[in-house]
């Protein structure tokens, strides 16, 4: 493979492509990107003012940010994204390149096995699978030599849970499957390529059952070394410390981001 990103002089701030970055865990970890130096392009799908919600804060805490619109359930829209970014990025930021890309944004299904749609699984596969895979694919040239890049994962893939979360476990399966052949492919060009695994997260996924119902709640928290649910913040913040910390040297792995749920 030949590398046609160039180096990021040693002077400049560190930049991270964050998808999905208007809300939920994506909106925590823009925020804590930018708490801890980085500069910041998120995407959003269609709440623009969320968007620019998440911008004011990146730009609260010093740095620079940039919202761009992206629909990561079809690939129709990669190629505009890709050129539109390629204009921003000299013009915001100074640069041709990102150094980092957080492949985040995505979607849950409630569902029993024998209940699901060839509909519903078509559009998990699009969205976590088909969608991240064909964005990393195109934004090769744009990420610098010596990057890193993050899928996201669920910690259903190590444990299960009763009500119906096998569809959405199986398509994020296939991302860490799909985060190890990448971090083999490109380690020659020194990216680093892992996979975060968030457990139960009070956030607003799967109509915010762990936040909002108390029975839930309680329930995860039973089972959590930690004893009790993730925090957006705490997500966040782990996704910070692995693009700016020294963990350079970790390709190729499933990070666990649970409090110990389900040991």
């Amino acid at each position: 493979m030949t590398a046609t990103t160039t180096a990021r002089p040693s002077s400049a701030a560190l930049l991270a492509l964050v998808t999905g970055g208007s809300r939920g865990l994506g909106r925590s970890s823009v925020r804590h990107l930018a708490q801890a130096g980085v500069d910041v392009v998120l995407t959003y799908r269609s709440n623009e003012a969320e968007a620019r919600a998440a911008v004011s804060e990146v730009e609260d805490a010093g740095r620079r940010a940039v919202a761009l619109p992206l629909d990561t359930s079809t690939t129709a829209g990669i190629p505009a994204f890709v050129d539109e970014l390629a204009h921003v990025l000299p013009e915001r930021f100074g640069r041709d390149t990102v150094d980092h890309l957080v492949n985040n944004a995505g979607t849950g299904l409630h569902r029993p096995l024998a209940e699901t749609t060839e509909a519903e699984l078509d559009e998990l596969l699009a969205i976590h699978v088909r969608g991240p895979l064909f964005l990393t694919q195109a934004l090769l040239p744009t990420i610098r030599d010596g990057g890193r890049i993050l899928f996201t994962s669920t910690g259903l893939t190590r444990f299960t849970l009763p009500g119906g979360y096998g569809a959405y476990a199986a398509a994020k399966a296939a991302v860490e499957a799909l985060a190890r052949y990448f971090a083999l492919e490109l380690g020659p060009r020194g990216i680093a390529v892992n996979t975060i695994a968030p457990g139960a997260v009070q956030t607003d996924f799967a109509g915010g059952v762990v936040r909002d119902d108390p029975a839930v709640n309680q329930a995860v928290a039973s089972m959590t070394a930690m004893g009790r649910p993730g925090l957006p913040d705490d997500v966040g913040a782990a996704v910070a410390a692995l693009l700016t910390g020294g963990t350079g040297w970790i390709t190729g792995q499933r990070i666990e981001i649970s409090g110990g749920q389900r040991l």
